[in-house]
């Protein structure tokens, strides 16, 4: 296949998982709108924007991986993207705090589809040394579907409603599914990888594998343990911000609904497509001589967060508040690139969209259910003696998780260099 053609496929993923956060994290932005109009607590809010959406997202992850690893790939894509648009959409006519539970439940069972199917279509797309850089390109969608989640959600909302909001993204999506389908092919899987790894022409071992052998298999690879937990206690804090960084700007620093979402949406995009660039960058830089560095550029990058996480949270300025979001903004997701591309030399092609699938079961469970869930019961729980402040102290609390976060990556790096030559001699 042509340069020209993986280029524009690499584009058009990048599009879907735009999509696909945008639908995600849209939430945020709208949560105060939300909370005033249907009377709802910061828990329920974390509720229905974390756990609701996460508990299937990630339950269903695993067989739909399956089906990806032995059907079409790009069928199973073009059906979940169509299925959590329609629900995104459904979301703008909730009446009540169980209808858009409800709702959002439906907009995870379809993105289950939509990111662990993605991973295993880059790998057949692009050769080993270019995998860092285009799994970190698609990782883009991450900043920019949350970006544009939160500028596009919250300048809709404040023009119109909340609900116009929800129907406008979900109905783009919708757009986007038939175009998807009708010019992307299904390539052949590990046909990038060399001669010694069998090929998905025919039937394989590889291919034959049940969810059980895939485990265990996973299971002998500390590295794949170790990454897993990593990028789970980084995402706690990240899916945190993701959805409360608006409320905490709007509550503590008095921004309007749509300035935050200038604000916030812009410095998202921005920072955070310049952080994952660096991320897959410097991966692919250090990581082609010494393999472990795979797992040290993101430790080292989670550290860095840290202090300005914590300062930006603190400091009364609203202009320096938003000045020292912008490093957490621009890290928060660097681990992505060289994660996902290392996950997908850790086992045979044929395996590949479901060791990302239990992969992101963990990171999404934990991350998106958990860290969600946590800043908001802590909010609720720091709420009377903190008052519109709980949120600010909510997140200092929360950038701990970055420490074990960074450990863990640190001691993958030590299993890294023999897990990835085990998986090669396959």
């Amino acid at each position: 296949m042509s340069t020209a053609y993986r280029a524009y496929v690499l584009a058009l993923l990048v599009v879907v998982y735009t999509f696909n956060f945008i639908d995600r994290v849209i939430v945020g932005i709208l949560a105060e709108p939300i909370k005033r109009d249907l009377a709802l607590t910061d828990t329920q809010l974390a509720l229905m924007g974390g756990a609701a959406f996460a508990l299937f997202y990630t339950l269903l992850g695993v067989p739909v991986a399956r089906l990806a690893d032995r059907a079409s790939r790009t069928w199973i894509m073009t059906g979940a993207l169509a299925l959590w648009s329609g629900f995104t959409s459904l979301c703008g006519q909730a009446q009540s705090f169980a209808q858009l539970l409800l709702a959002r439940v439906g907009v995870g069972v379809g993105e289950a589809g939509g990111v662990a199917p993605a991973f295993s279509l880059i790998s057949d797309y692009f050769p080993p040394r270019q995998r860092a850089r285009a799994l970190a390109v698609f990782s883009f969608g991450v900043p920019i579907g949350s970006g544009l989640g939160t500028l596009l959600g919250g300048l809709v909302a404040s023009w119109v409603d909340w609900r116009v909001a929800f129907l406008a993204v979900g109905a783009g999506g919708l757009l986007l599914a038939p175009v998807f389908r009708l010019t992307v092919r299904e390539p052949e899987r590990g046909g990038l990888d060399g001669p010694a790894l069998p090929s998905a022409a025919g039937p394989s071992p590889a291919a034959r594998r049940s969810l059980a052998e895939v485990l265990r298999m996973l299971a002998g690879k500390p590295s794949f343990l170790l990454l897993t937990l990593g990028a789970s206690s980084s995402s706690v804090v990240g899916y945190g911000l993701l959805f409360w960084t608006p409320s905490f700007f709007m509550r503590s620093h008095g921004l309007s609904l749509a300035q935050t979402a200038w604000f916030v949406g812009l410095g998202t995009m921005i920072f955070g497509i310049a952080g994952i660039w660096l991320g897959g960058w410097a991966a692919d830089r250090f990581g082609a001589r010494h393999k472990p560095a795979y797992a040290l550029v993101p430790a080292l990058l989670l550290v860095s967060i840290v202090p300005f996480l914590v300062a930006g949270a603190l400091v009364p300025s609203v202009v320096a508040a938003l000045a020292l979001f912008s490093v957490p903004m621009a890290l928060n997701a660097g681990w992505t690139g060289p994660v996902y591309s290392t996950l997908q030399h850790l086992v045979v092609p044929q395996v590949r969209a479901t060791a990302s699938a239990v992969f992101l079961f963990m990171i999404n469970l934990i991350g998106i259910g958990g860290g969600t869930l946590f800043v908001g019961a802590l909010s609720d729980y720091l709420a009377p003696r903190f008052g519109h402040d709980a949120l600010r102290y909510a997140l200092v609390v929360a950038a701990g998780f970055y420490f074990p976060s960074a450990a863990l990556f640190w001691a993958a790096s030590r299993r890294l260099e023999r897990d990835w030559s085990d998986a090669e001699a396959r």
